[in-house]
């Protein structure tokens, strides 16, 4: 039980680290790491020995192309909040929905989730889009702490949809022990994060009504034609991302396949277009074009092309915006480095088999564990966030869910919309405070709105899914 007792301690110094002693989750990762280590000398590693296991685990993590995912999305987020663009979005989504009674809170909403999609840092989505539908929504006649709730509310859309650093980091988890495939929570997290958009669609509704919310001025909305003239562009932040969908599944990719040979079904004999015969072939569309690689170098293009006014147009300027972002690169680049290493390593000192054998003795309901899971993942993500929460237990989480029945790409879309609530979670999530900022509120009026409307129902919603009652 050794690996088990070594994962015991991994999240026990992340969790002391980060929460106790207030420092970042990369040096806590990192001692981590190194305490796994420590424990593997205890291990029989087989041929090669304790130092062959560690190097492979190290140098398996630095060529994952899941890391290259992660940081290009880093400087993807890193530069549309120097842009205009999300500020022509909201104009847009302002100027279609604030004619509606509670327009305020329907574009706070969808313009969160589509920021979220993008940028995927919770405390920088309830800055982005609250710094601007906040005052809106005060001027209206919401209540501050609401306005903040909202929000902050928002804050989980950055994990609730790829390719957020911490899918990253759960899903390397989660390949590092042959569980699944990095391309496989695409789907099941997108169509995940859209039940959790339309809960809180449902939540800003329940609010106009409760609380007899307006529409918006029409001093504070732009004209219809005026914002879609300065913002129309925004709309095409969505080809990045349809482009290698469309070309990794569905009709087109099915044809594209058949036309080339690469296709996952495995006919013998097969005979392309230019009357080639083929032997059966194991490739699928979806290993050709990953999407791991070119969402966000595409993202990245249609940034710079969205927003090339405002960045700069020399290499001097080009060199100072890159040297602002190392702070970001360097946390997340060690956090999910330090994950992926720890994960290989215990994966070579056979945490499967031991948790395995654990789990063979518990003998409870489906919706039970998927509760007490969610519950758990809650509770770890108040004073930790959704990265290092799923750093810490995600994989156990998700194969405790496997362990029940749940697939896997299902069970870990489940566990990071448990994770979501981190922004929710009073009193520790820096969003919570974010929004009070913004609003001119006490933080403290916005915990129990926050439970009630977001931390409680999302376990539900996360449950639901989990148990495929919510289809993914």
């Amino acid at each position: 039980m050794i690996a088990v007792f070594a994962l015991v301690a991994f999240i026990a110094v992340i969790i002391v680290w980060n929460a106790v002693v207030g420092r970042n989750i990369g040096e806590a990762m990192t001692l981590g790491l190194l305490v796994i280590c420590g424990f593997a000398f205890f291990t029989d590693l087989g041929e090669g020995g304790i130092w062959a296991a560690i190097w492979t685990s190290v140098s398996d993590a630095l060529t994952e192309e899941i890391m290259f995912a992660a940081l290009a999305f880093v400087f993807v987020s890193y530069l549309l909040e120097r842009t205009p663009v999300l500020e022509h979005l909201v104009d847009v989504l302002n100027s279609l929905l604030g004619r509606f009674r509670g327009g305020h809170l329907y574009t706070t909403t969808i313009a969160g989730a589509i920021f979220g999609a993008i940028a995927h840092i919770g405390a920088a989505i309830t800055a982005a889009v609250g710094s601007i539908t906040i005052p809106w929504m005060k001027r209206s006649g919401v209540k501050p702490e609401i306005a903040a709730t909202v929000a902050s509310g928002l804050a989980g859309f950055g994990v609730s949809f790829p390719f957020s650093g911490t899918m990253f980091i759960l899903v390397g988890g989660l390949v590092a022990q042959g569980a699944m495939e990095s391309n496989d929570i695409v789907m099941p997290l997108f169509f995940a994060g859209l039940w959790a958009l339309v809960y809180r669609i449902i939540v800003a509704f329940w609010l106009v009504r409760k609380y007899k919310i307006p529409a918006v001025p029409a001093a504070d909305r732009k004209p219809v034609a005026e914002s879609f003239r300065n913002g129309w562009t925004t709309i095409l932040l969505i080809v990045p991302i349809l482009v290698p969908l469309l070309l990794s599944f569905g009709p087109v990719a099915a044809a594209i396949g058949d036309f080339t040979g690469i296709t996952s079904e495995l006919k013998p004999g097969k005979e392309l277009s230019d009357g080639t015969v083929l032997d059966p072939t194991p490739f699928a569309m979806s290993d050709v074009v990953s999407l791991l690689t070119w969402i966000p170098v595409l993202m990245l293009v249609f940034v710079i092309i969205l927003g090339r006014k405002s960045l700069p147009r020399t290499i001097r300027g080009w060199w100072k915006l890159v040297e602002g972002s190392a702070p970001s690169f360097g946390v997340i680049g060690i956090t999910i480095f330090a994950a992926f290493s720890a994960a290989n390593l215990l994966a070579e000192m056979g945490l499967a088999d031991e948790l395995e054998g654990l789990l063979s003795l518990l003998a409870v309901p489906k919706w039970i564990m998927v509760i007490a899971i969610g519950a758990i993942i809650i509770l770890i993500a108040v004073p930790l966030t959704a990265s290092a929460t799923m750093a810490a237990i995600g994989p156990v989480a998700v194969m405790t869910l496997a362990s029940v029945g749940v697939p896997v790409p299902v069970a870990a879309a489940a566990a990071l919309i448990f994770a979501s609530t981190e922004g929710a979670s009073p009193p520790s999530g820096a969003p919570i405070y974010v929004a009070a900022g913004i609003a001119e509120v006490d933080p403290g009026r916005m915990f129990v709105p926050l439970l009630k409307y977001y931390c409680v129902p999302l376990l539900v919603v996360g449950a639901l899914i989990a148990l495929q009652i919510l289809p993914v």
